[in-house]
């Protein structure tokens, strides 16, 4: 953490970040193993106001998480904190625990993400079980793999009408993908709506849910289940519309260090060259350093 003082944080973003391999040292007494650096670094960053990353604490557990976390500076009702989606269950049930007065927001953009990956696992999984091989470049869901990961809106007319037709015309794995792709524009469309009104939103939750428990697909199912799971915390961002997206914008900025230095053995250096990098005063980099790492973060 920063032995600066922090201004109070209204808006708290939780993101991890992979530092590198789990390091081992050997007890003298006892003659096991014992892990000293963690592989995960839990990264703090004011995501609403412009003091940028407020610090970070190795691991990504819950019970280490949070106890030298100053929650002085988090406090009140109205304040949120946005982890990221896909994350373990842990960092929720941290902050239900650190910070048992704030919202819990979850960003629109890994729900997408996860919607993406459960498309290419039912691609994987159709063509494995009705080809009985991999895919392969002369097949209809193979040439249409990246458009599928594509929003509708960014697809041509003439694209999405020659992706539909190869779909339609490959059959079974075809009307199987088109599905699953369906359903991830439903659910697009459902985080799309913030602030819409909650006629509206619950509107398009029940044609999204209905259309994935229709499809007979577990995978798609699956991703019904655990948007049901995390509803709250995503209608919270219908609500208020508050992203990650500083979060992972530093995230990029410390990995982009650490690929610079080639890695890093010391913990404690890297977390203070991530430091160094950050600047808390303005939310983004200093300016030495983006005259190196030629990035930007937001």
């Amino acid at each position: 953490m920063t032995d600066a003082a922090l201004e109070p944080v209204e808006v708290l973003g939780v993101d991890e970040t992979r530092r590198g391999r789990i390091q081992w040292r050997q007890n003298q007494e006892t003659g096991r193993w014992e892990p000293v650096a963690d592989r995960w670094h839990t990264d703090f960053v004011d995501a609403f106001g412009v003091q940028g990353l407020l610090g970070q604490i190795e691991s990504r557990a819950p019970r280490t998480c949070w106890p030298g976390w100053p929650r002085h500076h988090f406090s009140g009702a109205g304040r949120s904190a946005t982890p990221r989606s896909t994350c373990p269950p842990g960092y929720r049930a941290a902050i239900r625990t650190g910070l048992p007065h704030a919202q819990v927001v979850v960003d629109h953009f890994h729900v997408v993400q996860l919607a993406n990956k459960t498309l290419s696992i039912v691609r994987r999984r159709t063509t494995a079980t009705l080809r009985g091989q991999r895919g392969r470049a002369c097949e209809s869901e193979w040439k249409a793999r990246h458009r599928l990961l594509r929003h509708r809106e960014d697809l041509t007319d003439a694209q999405f009408g020659a992706m539909w037709n190869a779909l339609i015309d490959a059959g079974t794995i075809g009307m199987m993908l088109l599905t699953a792709w369906i359903a991830k524009e439903k659910l697009r469309d459902l985080l799309a709506r913030t602030g819409a009104g909650h006629h509206r939103i619950g509107h398009l939750r029940f044609t999204f849910l209905t259309w994935c428990a229709d499809s007979e697909i577990p995978e798609v199912r699956q991703l019904a289940t655990t948007v049901g799971r995390w509803w709250t915390e995503i209608a919270a961002f219908s609500a208020t519309g508050h992203s990650n997206a500083k979060s992972e914008g530093i995230n990029r900025v410390i990995k982009l260090v650490g690929r610079a230095a080639h890695g890093f053995r010391n913990p404690t250096n890297q977390r203070l060259r991530t430091r160094c990098v950050t600047r808390r005063a303005c939310g983004h980099l200093h300016p030495r350093g983006a005259c190196v790492l030629t990035c930007r973060v937001g």
